[in-house]
């Protein structure tokens, strides 16, 4: 006959000696209490954080909105000179849902760009940089690009002017895509000046 088991105590765990290595027996015993970690960034500051975007809300342009868009964006790059480098960047789905990645111009990069990969920095209108990670095989801007296309909430249709004014680093002039209304298409035609246009600001909807 099978003989029944006897049901085991509990040990107190603080009871019971850890054997140790000689090497370390003189050492203080380690603490493995977890520890939160702080978000913080590679220069000291705290990291961004960024909501996801709801795919299925998603902006679409019209082609007519799209064209009007590049052609302010032509005007703005026009009248930045040429004193530095400039491209123009029109904004599709990739670019600012979804993945994130954004291409760049291949020309552009084998005469004005790094031949490895490097930190770029985005600088806005107002100012603020966002370091982003540039891949030169690509080439394109992976790393920290999220952050600067949700920060500035780019939709598809929008027109950027990547003006290069230090070897790593772009000013970035954001021209925002807009439904034309009559009052708009009455505007196109009046005295005010393309540049003025392209500074007018439209959030995209976010019913």
């Amino acid at each position: 006959m099978k003989q029944a088991k006897r049901p085991t105590q509990p040990v107190d765990p603080s009871s019971v000696r850890v054997r140790r290595s000689s090497r370390v027996a003189s050492k203080p015993p380690p603490n493995y209490k977890e520890v939160p970690i702080e978000p913080w960034g590679r220069a000291g500051r705290p990291r961004r954080s960024y909501q996801r975007r709801d795919l299925l809300n998603r902006f679409y342009a019209s082609d007519e909105a799209r064209q009007d868009a590049i052609e302010r964006a032509e005007q703005v790059e026009l009248g930045l000179g040429s004193d530095f480098p400039t491209f123009l960047k029109p904004m599709l789905q990739s670019h600012v849902t979804g993945g994130f990645w954004l291409g760049l111009p291949v020309q552009f990069c084998k005469m004005h760009l790094p031949h490895k990969d490097e930190m770029i920095t985005l600088v806005d209108e107002d100012g603020n940089e966002f370091p982003t990670k540039y891949l030169a095989k690509k080439p394109g801007l992976s790393g920290g690009w999220r952050g600067f296309a949700i920060d500035h909430q780019l939709v598809d249709g929008d027109a950027l002017v990547f003006q290069l004014i230090k070897p790593t680093t772009f000013k970035v002039f954001i021209i925002r895509v807009s439904e034309l209304t009559d009052n708009e298409e009455n505007d196109t035609n009046s005295d005010v000046s393309p540049l003025d246009r392209s500074t007018k600001r439209i959030k995209p909807s976010t019913k």
